[in-house]
């Protein structure tokens, strides 16, 4: 069984820097996307960034600048940087992988979420 587990977040500042970590685990034949999303109270789910298994990178408008995702494909791993923060940044952020595992076609994977939030 597959699974994705964050740490990292935490309570900060408004113009502080925390780093998120998210690890697979399991069966794993090939880790393909990966990414990092965010929810807000009473908002919807949103892309924060995401990287290929190469390397390339997106980011929602709102990121651009002040966060950076990067990834270990030996460790299984992928990072989120995050710097400048602030206020409305506050959301619980999840990792987000595509996966392929033994007799299964690639499935998108979920981590539990861990809570950032940014006081002002």
């Amino acid at each position: 069984q597959v699974q994705l587990a964050e740490s990292g977040g935490g309570l900060v500042q408004a113009g502080g820097s925390l780093r998120l970590s998210c690890a697979a685990s399991g069966i794993i034949l090939r880790i393909n996307n990966m990414g990092w999303y965010r929810q807000a109270p009473g908002k919807q789910r949103e892309l924060v960034a995401t990287i290929t298994s190469g390397g390339s990178t997106n980011y929602a408008d709102s990121v651009k600048g002040r966060f950076t995702i990067s990834r270990d494909n030996a460790k299984k791993m992928v990072y989120l940087q995050m710097n400048s923060l602030k206020p409305e940044d506050t959301a619980v952020y999840y990792c987000n992988a595509n996966i392929l595992t033994i007799g299964a076609y690639p499935t998108e994977h979920w981590g539990q979420g861990t809570q950032v939030t940014v006081s002002s």
